[in-house]
């Protein structure tokens, strides 16, 4: 059981402690989570979502997407979608964005 500082100076001391304990778990948990990250981010890296085989980068409609080498499915990545769309406002994908946008 921890002993209580009796006296000021050991007061100080004890919370000096205290804070640079404190420092160091939440310097070794933000490590932690960035190493996490790093590791999630390599198993999943350019792999299908639905079926997990690797993502193919191919040219559609003169955009680069991802396309699943086993289920064939495309994927999009962050602004592929409105770049597509702005390409052909008359065809599929400018239906497509007047479901979702519209």
């Amino acid at each position: 059981m921890p002993v209580k500082p009796s006296t000021p100076e050991e007061t100080f001391f004890a919370q000096q402690e205290l804070e640079r304990k404190r420092s160091l778990a939440l310097a070794r948990e933000a490590r932690l989570r960035a190493e996490e990250r790093r590791t999630l981010k390599d198993r999943h890296w350019m792999r299908c979502p639905k079926c997990g085989m690797e993502l193919l980068e191919i040219e559609h409609l003169g955009h680069k997407v991802d396309q699943c080498s086993a289920c064939r499915g495309l994927w999009l990545d962050a602004g592929e979608l409105e770049t597509l769309t702005a390409a052909g406002d008359s065809g599929f994908l400018g239906n497509l964005k007047r479901v979702f946008w519209d």
